[in-house]
């Protein structure tokens, strides 16, 4: 096919040309290549293109109307190709990202305008999901979630530090109930959950002790899939909840929350933004891991 392409190609800039040395010149090779190659697709297709007289060149009837029929494809093919080239310079275009809902860092108003602001010729399509999303099959050039859950085949760059999942509450509810002392003790509390979707079990809050994970399935006063949700109930004193501890700084910060069982809750590695390949990187995705990087200087890690 590509050859075929490549012929077509040539013959129309011979009849455009109405010269084969020309014809060469302008492609760089030789009149015999080109020569050679109208030949063939002479042969190919059963029929003679082209009138070759000592002084001119010319087109058969059958020449004539294969031009006519290839020109505009030729142009659109051509066109798409500079399009397509323009590309390769400066950031533009759609750039679709899957990117987890608690990646606060991420999704901060500040850094996204930032880049739109640095690149005004790129779109952002920004999915925020924590469904398990195919990045390649789903046509994202790339995605944001936790590093323990990326695949291994998967290029990844750290979006902030490492992280940690923490339980929270206000100080209205400990004055009210205690606070727990063993992430068992959860089982006597009124606890915020979360699920990604209705038809999934709650999430199982996760800890740590003594080097060993586990996870506690916690009585669930209210469920959603909402975390501004869950800290507006939890900041009204409507029971414990647990989630990333970048979601809960904040209220924190404000003392509207406190973290509780944090004995419990270590560090990990936190999010990362990941695509399938260094190769030919598109301009609009390296503008955007440029941004990144250079954010990240100006992002204290929250285990330090």
């Amino acid at each position: 096919m590509v050859r075929d392409l490549d012929a077509l190609a040539v013959f129309a800039l011979v009849a455009e040309e109405r010269s084969f040395r020309a014809a060469a010149d302008r492609l760089g090779v030789t009149r015999s290549a080109v020569s050679q190659t109208i030949r063939r697709l002479e042969e190919g297709l059963g029929i003679a293109l082209v009138l070759r007289t000592t002084r001119s060149v010319g087109l058969t009837e059958a020449g004539e109307a294969l031009l006519a029929e290839i020109r505009p494809a030729l142009s659109e093919i051509a066109a798409a190709l500079g399009r397509t080239a323009t590309l390769t310079g400066r950031p533009r275009g759609r750039l679709r990202l899957a990117v987890s809902s608690i990646a606060e860092r991420f999704l901060s108003g500040p850094f996204l305008a930032a880049f739109t602001d640095a690149h005004p010729d790129v779109d952002l399509d920004i999915t925020v999901t924590d469904a398990d999303v195919d990045i390649v099959a789903d046509g994202y050039d790339a995605g944001v979630r936790l590093g323990e859950v990326i695949e291994q085949d998967m290029i990844a760059i750290p979006v902030a530090g490492d992280e940690r999942q923490i339980a929270v509450c206000a100080p209205s509810y400990l004055a009210r109930h205690g606070a727990p002392v063993h992430p068992a003790d959860l089982a006597a509390h009124r606890c915020i959950g979360w699920r990604p979707s209705p038809g999934s079990a709650p999430y199982r809050w996760e800890f740590t002790e003594e080097g060993k994970d586990f996870r506690v399935r916690v009585p669930t006063t209210v469920t959603t899939n909402d975390m501004a949700l869950m800290i507006k109930l939890a900041v009204a004193g409507a029971g414990i909840t647990f989630g990333m501890e970048e979601s809960f700084r904040a209220p924190i910060e404000r003392g509207e929350l406190m973290p509780i069982l944090e004995a419990y809750s270590p560090y990990f590695a936190g999010f990362y933004l990941y695509y399938p390949s260094r190769r030919n990187l598109a301009p609009k995705l390296r503008a955007l891991i440029d941004h990144l990087q250079a954010s990240r200087a100006g992002w204290s890690s929250p285990a330090s």
